[in-house]
């Protein structure tokens, strides 16, 4: 039941290319920094990689845009990112462009073992093209795929060797649903302690598959703004 790794390389030994990962974090907020760093030294190709967005242009996500290991992403926001901006518009870079919300969901319903959903979002635009359309209540909805990714890169403030996990305030954002929705789950984490009690567990430990206290991380500020 010990699920504390101390050697991404052993945790990684899986991947492969063209792999699709699931990405916690929204913005440089709560992102696996040290888990982004080791697929990008490992080099794998055409990954598909599916987060709220893709970091910027020297940080999270995007060193693995800068690397060129990316040839899918699917997120809902995307404009922090001149390599990304550059990558799309030459047609190196597929894009699914899906509401925050929608990707929320479809990530949950993926943990969840839901195959679809039916939502409001999305109706009479350019997301609803291709998708099949119902009526409930005399309201259109649109039928969106859950989504389910062959590794989960999440991360955590605290967690125990049974995998479960406690995360910091805002930076649990998109954490649990890419955990609860992957294959396999590496939880990132700060600190590892012996125990955590039970009604202060975030995210159970059995979406966890491996457990990695990274040090010294840089926790980057998207835009620093001070007040003169």
């Amino acid at each position: 039941m010990n699920k504390i790794v101390t050697n991404l390389d052993k945790i990684f030994e899986g991947l492969k290319d063209g792999a699709t990962l699931l990405v916690g974090g929204f913005g440089l907020c709560g992102i696996p920094e040290w888990a982004i760093k080791k697929v990008r030294e490992l080099g794998v190709r055409d990954l598909v990689v599916v987060s709220n967005n893709c970091g910027v242009d020297d940080f999270g996500l995007g060193i693995l845009l800068a690397n060129r290991q990316i040839k899918k992403i699917i997120a809902s926001y995307v404009g922090e990112n001149k390599t990304f901006e550059r990558q799309f518009l030459s047609g190196e870079l597929e894009v699914v462009l899906t509401p925050q919300g929608t990707l929320a969901e479809q990530l949950r319903a993926g943990g969840a073992g839901i195959a679809a959903f039916y939502t409001k979002t999305g109706v009479g635009t350019l997301v609803a093209e291709g998708k099949e359309r119902k009526e409930f209540d005399g309201e259109s909805y649109i039928l969106e795929r859950a989504i389910r990714g062959d590794f989960a890169l999440v991360k955590a403030q605290k967690a125990d060797r049974f995998g479960n996990l406690i995360f910091n305030k805002t930076a649990r954002n998109f954490n649990p649903l890419c955990a609860m929705a992957g294959e396999f789950t590496v939880a990132e984490v700060e600190e590892i302690v012996e125990e955590i009690e039970p009604d202060s567990v975030h995210l159970s430990g059995i979406y966890v598959d491996a457990v990695y206290w990274g040090k010294n991380y840089e926790k980057r500020i998207e835009k620093v703004i001070t007040r003169e």
